[in-house]
């Protein structure tokens, strides 16, 4: 019999492209008067559109439009943004940062690592341990849970917390409270799980009302979220009523649509514009499967409409009413997770151990329920954003924050702000990623 003889195949072949190709980045200020123009050509593959938003989104730029085409084997982008006073991006750094980040990965790899300040994209964990959590939401539940943590002699370092539809899913990082490193200790973590899943399971039985997982590696902590809540399946219910999720001005209207010319399904999402709306989107399309072909952004004025051409991984259209409004109720959960009424409180302190948990009981000392969070901590500095409205679903009182102001006022910074939404809305800056920003509170409080 004769020998049979398979071609060889070089492993760099597949880098090839790339290398003959490499990624071509543009940063424009003079073609347009109000906006800075970032245009990116390269080999397209998959999750690019993602990867590039991620970057955009997470240096708080703001997209007013875009213009997206990745049909065949080029990508070709056009993005038109603003920094969060709506200015062209003139800063020097930033304008580097943005070349090199989108530039061919080979060559930036070091450069990335040496970004002061900021920390884009994938964070690396390093001496902390990420927990994700997800389980039934309920009043005074973010308190009990830093409690745990406190008890057990862990330090929150940063956090995010959303929720949804009923449910909460937070990623916090920690370490150890006296050597400040990341805890790899199995006992400790079982530990810990254990006390974290009783917390969260309140009074249900069921053991997939709550989930508690533990990594050293790596995350991004919005999309990691936004996995977390799509698993939860926390978009079933979404459309029919959803009152609490969408009060009437963000009501999002999504379709989908059949383009038989060149046989894609075309969504269109038509809602009130709002920081990282994209990047929410397009996440959501992605962890669900489709390609995104090419697609339209505009949010000139106080609403957005986004226009999507996809097909699923494997080539087929939505062609089911089913699959149609799936993918209409898990967009409309992506959009309504960062949606929050209510107040902001902005607190601003020196950081240590138990702090988190000293704070969040006081919201709830004071019936005051937690909607959404984002902890940070910056050199010695803790910077805290919490969205809280009253535990029974009323405006807060303006006394009760009176009454916070004199109970935390001593110790730390408090500003109070009512939420906007808008595609205006500042974003926060600092390790952590959060999706709040604190203006200037911070450089008041070291006044």
């Amino acid at each position: 019999m004769a020998k049979v003889c398979w071609p060889y195949f070089d492993p760099e072949y597949e880098n090839l492209s790339t290398r003959i190709n490499p990624p071509r980045v543009s940063v424009d200020n003079t073609s347009c008067n109000d906006c800075t123009l970032i245009k990116v050509d390269s080999m397209n593959k998959p999750g690019i559109l993602l990867e590039v938003v991620q970057i955009l989104t997470d240096l708080d730029l703001i997209i007013t439009k875009a213009y997206i085409s990745s049909d065949g084997g080029w990508f070709m982008d056009i993005f038109h943004v603003t920094d969060q006073q709506g200015k062209k991006i003139m800063d020097g750094k930033t304008i580097d940062y943005i070349e090199k980040a989108l530039g061919p990965k080979e060559y930036n790899k070091d450069e990335l690592k040496a970004w002061p300040g900021k920390r884009v994209g994938v964070h690396s964990v390093g001496d902390h341990t990420a927990i994700e959590l997800i389980g039934r939401d309920r009043p005074g539940l973010l308190s009990e849970i830093t409690a745990v943590l406190a008890n057990l002699h862990f330090n929150v370092v940063a956090a995010e917390v959303w929720t949804h539809n009923r449910r909460i899913a937070c990623v916090v990082y920690v370490n150890d409270d006296t050597t400040c490193r990341a805890v790899d200790d199995p006992n400790r973590l079982s530990v810990t799980e254990e006390q974290l899943k009783n917390i969260l399971r309140g009074c249900e039985d069921d053991e997939k009302a709550a989930r508690t997982s533990f990594s050293m590696g790596f995350t991004h902590i919005d999309r990691r979220l936004h996995q977390m809540f799509f698993a939860d399946r926390d978009y079933e219910g979404v459309g029919v009523t959803n009152e609490v999720d969408y009060p009437a001005s963000f009501k999002p209207k999504i379709t989908v649509e059949r383009c038989g010319e060149k046989d894609y399904s075309v969504v269109s999402v038509w809602c009130k514009d709002r920081a990282k709306l994209l990047f929410d989107i397009v996440c959501t399309l992605t962890d669900m499967q489709y390609v995104v072909f090419h697609a339209t952004i505009s949010s000139d004025g106080p609403h957005a409409l986004q226009e999507y051409y996809i097909r699923h991984m494997d080539g087929c259209t939505l062609d089911t009413e089913g699959e149609k409004e799936r993918v209409i109720k898990c967009l409309e959960a992506a959009i309504g997770r960062r949606v929050s009424e209510g107040l902001s409180l902005e607190l601003c302190a020196k950081d240590r151990v138990g702090l988190l948990s000293e704070v969040t009981r006081v919201l709830r000392e004071n019936g005051l329920s937690v909607t959404r969070a984002g902890v940070t901590t910056v050199g010695e500095q803790a910077m805290n954003v919490f969205y809280v409205r009253d535990a029974s679903g009323n405006p807060v009182d303006m006394k009760t924050i009176e009454a916070l102001r004199k109970e935390i006022g001593h110790t730390m910074m408090l500003d109070v702000k009512k939420p906007t939404a808008s595609a205006r809305e500042p974003e926060a800056k600092g390790w952590a990623k959060t999706s709040f920003f604190f203006g200037n509170l911070f450089e008041r409080f070291l006044a």
